[in-house]
C-alpha cells in the first residue's frame, strides 16, 4: 500500500499547483507526462514555504518556517514523511539528486522575508532572488537534464536569468500588495517606495536583459522540457510586456493581469512556434 500512499501525496503536490497558479500549472501539462510530477513536487514544496512567510499573518511565523524546515531535511534524509507535500518534494529531490544547496538557499530566502522589508542594494537583491527564484528554476532543471550534468551546467546560468526574471516581474505586478500588506520594497531603484516612469524604466531594462540571456537556454533544452518552459516563458513575457505599457501610477494602483483568453493565445503560438522549429 506503499504505492497508494506516494500516488495520493503526489497528488496533493498537483492540487497545490492548480490551485494556486493556474499558469505555472498549464505550462506543466506542456511538458512530457514522465517529468510533470517531479515539477508538481517541486512547486508544492515552494508554494507551501512562501504561504508561512507571505498570509500566516496571525501566526507565529518564524517558529512555523523553522519546523517547515526541520521536517524538509528530515524527510529527505528519511526518504518518507508523512507531511504529503513534503514526501513527494524529498522523492523528487532524492531522485534527481538535487543539491541541497539549493534547497538551503531557497529555505535563507523565505527567512529573509521575516527579517528584511527594504532591499537597498544590488547585491542584496541578487541574494534573495537566488534563493528566492533562481534556485527554482535550478531544481526544475535537475528534473530536466535527469543525471547529465554536463548539459545541467551549460543551461546553469540562462535558467538562473529566466527564474530571476519571473521573480522581477511578480514583484511589479505586486508592487501595491508587497507595500501596503507586507511592508515590503524589493527594488534598489525605488526610494522609499518612489515609483515612477524612471525608476519603471530602469527596473524594466534589467528585466529585459534576464529575458534575452534566458532564451539561450530554452533553445538548449531536451525536447520534452522546451514546449513547456518556452510557453511560461511567453506568458511572463506577455506580462511584462503589458506592465512596460502601462504608466507607473496605475501598476501601483491595480495588480497587472493576463486574461484567460490571452492565456490560451499564448499556448496556441507558442504550439506553432516550436512545431515550426523557430524557438
Amino acid at each position: 500500500m506503499i504505492q497508494l500512499f506516494q500516488s495520493t501525496a503526489q497528488d496533493c503536490s498537483k492540487l497545490v499547483t492548480k490551485a494556486y497558479s493556474t499558469s505555472f500549472a498549464t505550462a506543466i501539462r506542456l511538458l512530457d507526462k514522465n517529468i510533470r510530477q517531479p515539477i508538481y513536487n517541486i512547486y508544492g514544496f515552494v508554494r507551501y514555504a512562501d504561504e508561512i512567510v507571505d498570509t500566516f499573518h496571525d501566526f507565529d511565523k518564524a517558529t512555523l518556517l523553522q519546523e517547515f524546515t526541520n521536517e524538509t531535511w528530515l524527510a529527505i534524509e528519511r526518504g518518507i514523511s508523512l507531511n504529503p507535500i513534503l514526501n513527494s518534494f524529498q522523492q523528487t529531490v532524492n531522485d534527481y539528486a538535487i543539491p541541497h544547496s539549493l534547497i538551503k538557499a531557497f529555505l535563507h530566502s523565505m527567512e529573509l522575508d521575516l527579517q528584511k522589508t527594504d532591499y537597498t542594494t544590488t547585491e542584496e537583491l541578487n541574494e534573495y532572488i537566488y534563493g528566492s527564484a533562481e534556485v527554482v528554476g535550478l531544481m526544475c532543471l535537475c528534473v530536466f537534464c535527469n543525471g547529465d550534468m554536463q548539459l545541467y551546467e551549460q543551461l546553469k546560468p540562462a535558467a538562473k536569468k529566466l527564474g530571476a526574471a519571473f521573480q522581477k516581474i511578480n514583484f511589479l505586478r505586486d508592487l501595491q500588495a508587497d507595500k501596503n500588506d507586507l511592508n515590503r520594497n524589493y527594488f534598489p531603484q525605488l526610494t522609499s517606495y518612489e515609483f515612477n516612469e524612471v525608476s519603471k524604466k530602469l527596473i524594466e531594462s534589467d528585466i529585459e536583459q534576464d529575458f534575452k540571456d534566458s532564451l539561450v537556454g530554452i533553445r538548449k533544452l531536451p525536447s520534452g522540457a522546451q514546449f513547456g518552459v518556452y510557453t511560461a516563458y511567453q506568458y511572463y513575457y506577455s506580462l511584462f510586456t503589458k506592465i512596460k505599457n502601462t504608466r507607473a501610477v496605475h501598476v501601483i494602483e491595480k495588480r497587472i493581469r493576463v486574461n484567460n483568453f490571452h492565456k490560451l493565445l499564448i499556448v496556441f503560438q507558442s504550439k506553432l512556434i516550436f512545431k515550426a522549429n523557430l524557438i
